[in-house]
């Protein structure tokens, strides 16, 4: 079954979404061998704004921008395929 906004709620879908993107994040800093502190530093955010990222709290589209050029990944690794 796939997932769709049309079986699930709205405010289920942005968690999903969200979910996907930390995961993404998380596993592209891993990748690279950085440290969430590692990351902060390069990419000029405070390690609990990683944190957030990476835990599906926040996905601000300006401070990932930040997380993809750090990483040096285009964004578009973060972003599911089917939104």
């Amino acid at each position: 079954m796939s997932i769709s906004p049309s079986n699930i709620g709205h405010k289920q879908a942005s968690a999903i979404v969200g979910g996907d993107i930390a995961a993404r994040v998380r596993a592209a800093r891993e990748a690279v061998g950085y440290s969430i502190e590692d990351l902060a530093v390069t990419c000029g955010l405070a390690n609990v704004e990683i944190s957030e990222i990476e835990s599906g709290m926040d996905n601000s589209p300006a401070k990932l921008k930040r997380i993809a050029i750090a990483l040096q990944v285009p964004i578009s690794d973060f972003l599911p395929a089917e939104i």
